[in-house]
């Protein structure tokens, strides 16, 4: 009788120490990459590429590289066009002056170079996507890793195998959030930035589309 009342009493305060003590090695940085265990490599690779994107297109959209403010007030103004030889906006009026009668396919030039400013940025719609699911691939691995654990005599899992199962589920599900929010921002704003340059386009092209008529 005294066997069968210890057992309750040993399953309430096992479950809870051995979560404290997963959760507390979780928030260890160097055990959350190890704790992540193979599923570390891929999601390394969705955060260098993320960093990379972001990095390279928030240097390519500056508005010293797409449309500097004196070449604006150039073409507002039609004045002849100095300096900024290498942006944006100096490409489609040189296209423009080489493409005098044809209005059609200077449009399409702007389109096309409204598309080059977005090379990448799709690419961290994929990350924000993907980085959770590999994170939640984590938590579903690291909970069969402490099932396939429990003993069939005492009802409870290992510990060793409980908490380094803990650790794999919540250390990939914590990186994965921690790739992807910063993916989303990072898109939202350079989608952001990307339309407003495309608004600020199509009033310019209607001034230099007048310059070569």
């Amino acid at each position: 009788m005294n066997f069968s009342l210890a057992v309750p009493s040993h399953r309430g305060t096992f479950f809870p120490s051995i979560m404290f003590f997963a959760v507390t090695e979780t928030f260890n940085f160097g055990n959350v990459l190890t704790g992540a265990g193979v599923l570390i490599w891929p999601l390394l690779l969705c955060s260098a590429t993320m960093v990379f994107i972001v990095c390279e297109r928030a240097f390519a959209l500056r508005r010293a590289a797409v449309m500097p403010q004196d070449l604006v007030d150039a073409v507002v103004a039609g004045r002849p066009l100095v300096g900024g030889k290498h942006t944006v906006l100096a490409r489609i009026v040189e296209f423009a002056e080489q493409h005098k009668n044809d209005e059609m396919a200077v449009k399409a030039f702007a389109r096309l170079e409204i598309n080059r400013m977005e090379r990448g940025v799709p690419y961290l719609d994929v990350i924000y996507a993907a980085a959770p699911l590999i994170g939640l691939t984590g938590t579903v691995v690291g909970l069969l890793k402490v099932f396939s654990h429990i003993s069939p005599d005492t009802g409870l899992p290992d510990p060793v195998a409980f908490t380094q199962g803990v650790a794999l589920a919540l250390s990939a599900t914590v990186i994965g959030l921690c790739i992807a929010i910063p993916s989303l921002v990072g898109s939202g704003y350079l989608q952001r930035k990307i339309e407003n340059y495309g608004a600020q386009l199509d009033v310019l092209l209607e001034r230099i589309l007048q310059r070569t008529r």
